[in-house]
């Protein structure tokens, strides 16, 4: 029987990202961030999603209120129109998806802020979409500065 014995010794190691760290870490990098206090609704069905959007979006000083569901989403902002300034919401979502979700919401309040998010590249969907009124169009995973730059972009227009 022959023994199977490396004729050199084979390691690897490979660079990994530092550790996201607490919220407590990320004091001063807001400083140079555009932040707010306005009120987003924030729709995904994914929890992990949710989750890191959320801690972000508060990072940034807005409250938040999550939807997980396209009709919860539509009924939340019916009932709370007046105090959410944006919807940020996902574009595939079980049983509505992001474009039956966003008309829904536009014939609701024409003025509704959206930004449409999407694990996939922009598409003719979405680009439809931003021609009948979604305000802007995010890749997901998000990255901290990019979110907060859009989220006052959009805010910040008329």
């Amino acid at each position: 029987m022959r023994e199977n014995k490396p004729e050199k010794d084979l390691s690897a190691s490979f660079p990994t990202d530092p550790p996201l760290g607490d919220v407590q870490d990320m004091d001063g990098l807001e400083e140079d961030l555009p932040m707010g206090d306005e009120t987003i609704l924030l729709v995904d069905d994914e929890q992990i999603i949710i989750d890191v959007a959320r801690d972000m979006l508060e990072i940034l000083g807005y409250s938040v209120i999550v939807a997980q569901r396209g009709q919860e989403a539509i009924d939340i902002y019916a009932d709370r129109k007046d105090e959410i300034d944006l919807v940020i919401q996902d574009m595939v979502m079980p049983g509505m998806d992001g474009a039956d979700v966003f008309l829904a919401l536009q014939s609701l309040n024409p003025a509704v802020k959206v930004i449409l998010a999407s694990g996939y590249v922009m598409n003719e969907k979405i680009a439809a979409l931003i021609r009948r009124g979604c305000r802007a169009f995010m890749p997901k995973p998000f990255r901290l500065e990019d979110l907060s730059v859009k989220v006052r972009e959009v805010l910040d227009a008329p």
